[in-house]
């Protein structure tokens, strides 16, 4: 069972920064070509924010995914030889307040930004944002 664990969570004022990281207890470069963050609210869904999908180990791309709401504010990365992924937060507003998901996956999808296929989960770390 691979375990993730997320760090970088906390309490900051709107048009503040947050990075959040997400350490795999595998390799994601060869187990988890898909990682990213989904968010939920109380009395919501969990929703996608971002996710970064790394290509076979030949050509080794990149793509980066992101939610509506978070396009132009938060960027995802990764370090491979870390095993961590993170979110870089920027320009944080109150409608950002949830708890964030690390998730990862190792099959393959046409659609990365669906919930569905990511079957490893971290416990998550809560982000605040005052107005």
């Amino acid at each position: 069972q691979v375990q993730l664990l997320e760090s970088g969570g906390g309490s900051v004022q709107t048009g503040g920064s947050l990075k959040l990281s997400c350490k795999a207890s595998t390799s994601i470069y060869y187990n988890l070509r898909y990682m990213g963050w989904f968010r939920q609210t109380p009395g919501k869904e969990r929703e996608s924010v971002a996710i970064i999908y790394t290509q076979d180990t030949y050509t080794g791309g990149e793509f980066e995914y992101y939610g509506d709401s978070v396009k132009g504010r938060f960027t995802i990365s990764r370090n491979n030889a870390k095993n961590t992924v993170y979110l870089q937060m920027n320009n944080l507003q109150p409608d950002d307040s949830a708890m964030y998901y690390c998730a990862a996956r190792r099959s393959s999808t046409t659609q990365p930004l669906l919930l569905d296929g990511y079957d490893n989960w971290g416990q998550g770390t809560q982000v605040t944002v005052s107005s």
